[in-house]
């Protein structure tokens, strides 16, 4: 890659990291909380809804994430923040696996109907995605300061 497309992917992945970072919080904190009080009566529909819309939000973000993490990996800003890249790849595996191993089970067991049991292994399973994009968000911002610090893209 050059030095123009590794700003690029850096960016997109600084970009898509953040957006992510915001969302996981909102649905952490609110979002996911409120299941609860939406009532059994309308449960289901809101559940399936609640999946539907909120792929097509994450859905984008989390592969640009995805992409340019594993790119980013390939080839660093700079040579020495190799293993901060490597260290963010791996939070997005991590993030992905939960999604799949725990999160997704949860919202299929919750697609039935309210179960509390669900529910409450849905909100504290979910904090490992909220620290993992949290500390993913640290990262980029660590990589994009360090990158520009040094003048990587001037001129």
């Amino acid at each position: 890659m050059t030095g123009d497309m590794t700003r690029l992917v850096l960016l997109a992945n600084v970009a898509s990291t953040l957006m992510l970072v915001g969302l996981i919080w909102f649905v952490q904190v609110v979002h996911y909380p409120q299941f609860a009080r939406v009532g059994a009566d309308r449960f289901t529909e809101y559940q399936s809804a609640h999946v539907h819309l909120t792929t097509w939000v994450v859905a984008l973000p989390m592969l640009v994430e995805a992409v340019t993490s594993a790119a980013l990996v390939w080839q660093p800003p700079s040579p020495d923040l190799d293993l901060a890249c490597w260290a963010g790849l791996s939070l997005v595996i991590v993030i992905w696996v939960s999604t799949a191993v725990l999160q997704v089970p949860r919202h299929n067991a919750l697609a039935t109907g309210f179960d509390s049991l669900a529910h409450r292994g849905l909100v504290l399973s979910n904090w490992i995605r909220t620290v993992a994009w949290s500390l993913r968000g640290v990262l980029v911002l660590f990589l994009v300061n360090q990158t520009f610090a040094r003048g990587f893209g001037n001129g």
